[in-house]
């Protein structure tokens, strides 16, 4: 006999029992509303929640990510005086990167920098009292702190270097005349005020810092009988200004300028290279000494 087909009767004579769920076949009625409910439940899925819900979460997180930015990558600082200029005017909003820092890297010659006080320095400037709200844009970094005492100045002498400055200048740095573009229009590099005619060596860990309006700043050159004699610690900077971001007309990049990249000035770059090269010498002469005497024994 040939193969039975489907739907055929069974051996038993009764006809076989179709599939559940197949053509001419209908589902439980307990499945039926099980996929009902998960039909429902996939479009309410797909609802977006209206804006006004999300708006409390959107202002929290942008909240957070304004803090961690203030706190580990830059923040915003005003120019409060003309001691900057004509680099930086007064009231500049400048964006000081605070993250290299955080990767160890130090301060260098012809950077424009923003520091705390070293401890009097701004003794005599009164300190605003700022507003709720002034307050709490200062905290998020969207406005800069008033209560904190900071400074904006030019590093020009770092750990090791010698700065000079006598009659009007230049001034200069390990010896080497600077030349110096971004000094303010009509002022002298050096000033002829007792405290503008001076020769220091910049300590360990310490900067030498000089305002661009040389003739309206009182920078490092003014605080030399102060506790500190006028250096600023390396742990007092808050980081690098790196860009004029308002007002929009001012807008511009602060890089440090080729003056500092003059050949000359780093002493420890200028003489390394003589001292390795002495100290390499040194056994390569002995090698040859030891070899002419060894065939001077071997004619003999």
């Amino acid at each position: 006999m040939g193969d039975v087909a489907v739907g055929a009767r069974s051996e038993q004579g009764g006809p076989e029992e179709e599939p559940v769920g197949a053509a001419g076949g209908t589902e439980p009625a307990g499945k039926a509303e099980q996929a009902e409910k998960t039909g429902k439940a996939k479009k309410k899925a797909g609802q977006q929640r209206p804006f006004w819900k999300e708006l409390p979460l959107l202002v929290v997180v942008a909240l957070v990510l304004a803090l961690l930015i203030k706190t580990f990558l830059v923040q915003a600082f005003s120019i409060p005086s003309d001691s900057m200029q004509d680099t930086l005017q007064r009231g500049d909003r400048v964006l000081v990167d605070k993250l290299t820092p955080w990767f160890g890297s130090e301060p260098e010659r012809g950077e424009v920098i923003v520091f705390h006080d070293p401890g009097t320095w701004l003794r005599d400037e009164p300190t605003p009292e700022p507003n709720m709200v002034q307050k709490a844009l200062s905290f998020i970094g969207l406005m800069p702190s008033a209560n904190e005492k900071d400074l904006i100045k030019r590093v020009i002498g770092v750990a090791g270097d010698t700065v000079e400055c006598k009659g009007t200048g230049p001034l200069k740095v390990n010896g080497k005349p600077l030349q110096e573009p971004y000094v303010f229009p009509g002022n002298t590099p050096c000033s002829l005020a007792p405290e503008g005619q001076f020769k220091v060596t910049v300590p360990k860990d310490r900067l030498w810092v000089m305002g661009d309006h040389r003739q309206n700043s009182a920078d490092s050159r003014f605080h030399q009988d102060e506790p500190g004699n006028g250096f600023v610690p390396v742990g007092n900077v808050v980081g690098r200004a790196i860009v004029v971001a308002w007002p929009i007309d001012r807008w511009a990049t602060l890089p440090v300028p080729d003056t500092f990249d003059q050949k000359g000035i780093d002493k420890a770059a200028a003489t390394a290279p003589t001292a390795v090269a002495f100290v390499g010498a040194v056994p390569l002469v002995l090698l040859r000494r030891r070899v002419a005497v060894r065939r001077a024994e071997r004619r003999g």
